[in-house]
């Protein structure tokens, strides 16, 4: 016959909330952590240790979904495109971060207004480096010729 836990038998949780895990749970928790562990490793091992061994031109060829590879992968000009995705995220996660402000810039008072004012500022430093560096420039590059020396002439 089954007895009935009377409320002074039953644990009661501390005041702040939940009570700490016991050592047991977390004993099993470092038993599973460590079996998983070990049959990753063992079937590794096992996998490099019985697998075979092959080498042919067909398997070292780059799989391309079924399409036989027509050329080098790499392109002989830069893409602009990715300069432009680029400075979209980066300038998308301003806008994120500055409308947010916006709206509960009565709650955050002057801090907030400092703070985004400082990370306008640091995002502003960075456009002009781009800007200073060449990055914001899509046309090809001129090159410049080196001057002849005076020995050479």
């Amino acid at each position: 016959m089954p007895t009935a836990l009377s409320p002074t038998t039953m644990p009661t949780a501390p005041a702040g909330g939940e009570s700490p895990p016991s050592f047991e749970a977390l004993l099993s928790l470092a038993f599973y952590v460590g079996l998983a562990v070990f049959l990753i490793l063992a079937l590794l091992y096992l996998a490099r240790v019985l697998g075979q061994k092959t080498h042919s031109e067909a398997k070292d060829e780059a799989y391309e979904s079924g399409v036989i590879p027509s050329g080098p992968a790499r392109l002989s000009e830069p893409v602009p495109f990715y300069l432009v995705a680029i400075f979209f995220i980066v300038f998308d996660v301003e806008v994120i971060f500055v409308v947010s402000w916006a709206v509960a810039y009565d709650l955050l008072g002057w801090a907030g207004f400092f703070q985004v004012t400082f990370f306008i500022a640091i995002l502003f430093v960075g456009l002009v480096h781009l800007w200073k560096t060449g990055g914001l420039e899509w046309g090809p590059r001129a090159r410049i010729r080196p001057r002849p020396r005076r020995e050479d002439v």
